[in-house]
């Protein structure tokens, strides 16, 4: 094979992309980049549901709790180091696989980020600022005005989007979307997407019995050792921000862990989105037996890209 293959493996949470990675870099004898942004982060391993340490000791996995939730971690940082890391790992391999749930993440990867014009920094500390003392509503309804075409696809829950956002609208004087889409530089690389599939109540019936996993091994007591640190930017996310919502008074137990699912849920729901907006994924079934799966991916390797 002279060609270098990159398959990435996409799905809804909590839909087993973890073991068909391991699965793929096992039969493939390669290594798996991780391009899940919450797993990044070593303080936050029952929130995110990091693979166990059997799982990573099955296969070589990079991006995996390789950051404190102190250090900044951008999208961009996250691109550069993995194209790093792939350059490398194509001069031994021919395949490469990357599992993720965060389609921003995957995206830079395969096929690079929109250019954008340099920002202040005290851009961004206003707008943090703004978060702090005025909630996530000021940002949606500042986004709304200045760009709302990009209100209308972003995740409106997510204050590091609105900021990014927001940093570039203030800084260019124009609206942040005009800058997505952008030709990029190609990749020295073909990629192969595997999304895995499921009915949306197998995703949801296997959401609500993670977090209840999650809850049982300690996602509180993981949560109240976070609490003091609960204004970063990496704890902005599913999963804690509901627990702190319930160590601060404001809901009980029973409450926040119902929000989670809900909000996980809709996560998901999101996932599937960017997910069907990309006609080149390759399904398998979330319950296929691994030798059928193993057999679908080799076909269409031999078949679109080796041919």
């Amino acid at each position: 094979m002279s060609t270098k293959v990159l398959l990435a493996v996409v799905g809804p949470t909590a839909i087993g992309k973890t073991s068909l990675g391991i699965q793929l870099a096992k039969h493939f004898d390669t290594e798996i980049i991780s391009a899940d942004s919450r797993q990044f982060f070593k303080e936050m391993e029952i929130g995110t549901a990091v693979p166990s340490k059997e799982e990573l000791n099955e296969a070589p996995h990079h991006f995996i709790q390789h950051k404190s939730i102190f250090e900044p971690y951008s999208v961009g940082d996250f691109e550069k180091e993995a194209i790093k890391l792939l350059d490398g790992l194509f001069q031994k391999k021919d395949i490469a696989v990357m599992v993720g749930g965060s389609g921003l993440y995957v995206d830079a990867v395969v096929s690079g980020l929109d250019e954008f014009p340099e920002v202040n920094p005290k851009i961004r500390e206003l707008l943090n600022q703004k978060l702090e003392e005025q909630g996530l509503e000021s940002l949606q309804k500042e986004l709304k005005q200045r760009d709302p075409d990009y209100y209308k696809t972003v995740d409106q829950d997510n204050p590091h989007r609105l900021i990014r956002a927001l940093e570039v609208s203030i800084a260019a004087n124009k609206p942040y979307s005009l800058f997505l889409g952008q030709p990029k530089t190609g990749r020295g690389f073909k990629t192969l997407y595997i999304g895995i599939e499921a009915p949306r109540e197998v995703v949801y019936e296997r959401i609500n019995a993670r977090v209840d996993l999650m809850m049982k091994v300690g996602l509180l007591e993981e949560a109240e050792k976070l609490y003091p640190h609960r204004k970063l930017n990496a704890l902005q996310t599913v999963g804690y921000k509901e627990l702190f919502e319930y160590i601060d008074g404001h809901c009980s137990l029973d409450f926040a862990v119902s929000e989670i699912k809900k909000n996980t849920r809709r996560f998901a729901k999101r996932q599937l989105t960017w997910l069907r907006k990309n006609e080149a994924i390759l399904w398998v079934p979330y319950n296929g037996e691994p030798g059928q799966v193993l057999q679908m991916v080799t076909d269409q390797l031999k078949n679109n890209l080796y041919a």
